[in-house]
């Protein structure tokens, strides 16, 4: 979790903050490859860095609320992962949760419904930083809202960071209360825009490591996905799979030939349901199969491609993705997403199923 700005911690950071003792495990997943190392800068995201950078080394301090918004697959929850790393890592007396706004609004309904609100609001109030991922789902949700609203004033009249994130700034959730909002807008409200494309090929030559990837393929690449970060590394990594596979150089025409048209445009928004349809369609397996507990070996692999394809091409969460399949544990969504990514560098027929539900969802 390294990085340069280290140096200028000194013994300010979290001097506002009003608890000390070992650091707690997030709520949500935080993924070990979203550190501020790994956080390729350019002209869109460059101010949201630099205040993310800020608040992890000063929490409480300048940006109180740190406000970041911005489209699907654009760096918001890698920021807020990085935050969690970074202080983890320099500031480890301090006790930060991270947390999507899904699994904040799960765990308000179970403490009502178990009569624990006392320990619901212990956990996300007494702590020194709170990242609040993807917030715009709190649209239309009152009591939610207010739950969020008291414990956001906990916090800030404590001196205690506040990070959240959403895909749209406070003014644009149309049913987000006005008081609510008027917190929201207290602090710094910044926006991650789509890469331009020097970005996207600094993007993808930290992916490929160091693999030998000639620069006509990244650009090819890097042309033809333009807005969305996961969806780019994605494509990177089905096209060194094939690679891979075929025991072939990577080359311009093998780019040409595993996208296709994977990487064009298409009109309608891709969401979950959709792929799941289509799953059903092509692995030929019901959705309440794929959606249930049975562990049959090739219904799991299904299961799990869904899961690949699901996070790839939306903007759902780990948790929201391991809820919508029988509500499993988030860390199961995250190890479904890594082991489909990996097994397809060496399973041939792996690699074309999944690239043909990708296909299949575009052309849908």
């Amino acid at each position: 979790d390294r990085h340069p700005a280290a140096h200028r911690t000194g013994s300010a950071a979290g001097s506002g903050t009003r608890r000390s003792g070992p650091a707690r495990r997030p709520d949500s997943p935080v993924d070990e490859r979203y550190t501020f190392d790994r956080f390729v800068l350019g002209a869109g995201n460059r101010f949201a860095g630099a205040a993310a950078m800020s608040v992890a080394e000063i929490p409480g301090r300048n940006y109180n609320p740190l406000f970041i918004h911005g489209g699907s697959g654009l760096g918001k929850t890698h920021l807020l992962h990085a935050i969690v790393h970074y202080q983890r890592h320099y500031l480890s007396h301090l006790t930060v949760r991270y947390v999507t706004a899904e699994t904040f609004l799960n765990h308000f309904i179970q403490g009502i419904q178990t009569n624990t609100q006392s320990a619901f609001k212990s956990r996300y109030r007494d702590v020194d930083v709170l990242l609040l991922d993807d917030i715009q789902i709190m649209e239309g949700k009152e009591g939610l809202q207010d739950e969020v609203f008291h414990t956001f004033n906990d916090l800030h009249n404590s001196n205690r960071q506040i990070v959240i994130s959403s895909d749209r700034p406070p003014r644009n959730i149309p049913t987000l209360s006005d008081r609510l909002r008027s917190r929201f807008e207290w602090g710094l409200i910044t926006d991650v825009k789509p890469p331009d494309f020097e970005t996207r090929m600094a993007i993808l030559r930290l992916k490929t490591g160091d693999a030998d990837i000639p620069d006509g393929v990244l650009e090819f690449i890097a042309e033809q996905i333009d807005n969305n970060i996961r969806e780019l590394e994605g494509a990177l990594t089905r096209v060194t799979a094939l690679a891979r596979l075929t025991h072939s150089e990577v080359t311009l025409d093998l780019a040409r030939e595993t996208l296709g048209d994977m990487a064009a445009r298409e009109a309608r928004k891709i969401t979950p349901t959709r792929i799941l349809d289509l799953t059903v369609d092509r692995l030929g397996y019901s959705a309440g199969e794929l959606c249930g507990p049975n562990r049959q070996k090739g219904l799991v692999e299904a299961r799990h491609t869904c899961m690949y394809v699901i996070r790839e091409l939306t903007d759902l969460s780990y948790p929201a993705i391991a809820d919508m399949f029988g509500g499993r544990d988030h860390t199961s969504a995250m190890h479904a997403v890594r082991k489909i990514a990996s097994k397809m560098q060496d399973d041939r027929p792996l690699f074309d199923r999944v690239t043909d539900l990708i296909s299949a969802v575009k052309a849908a």
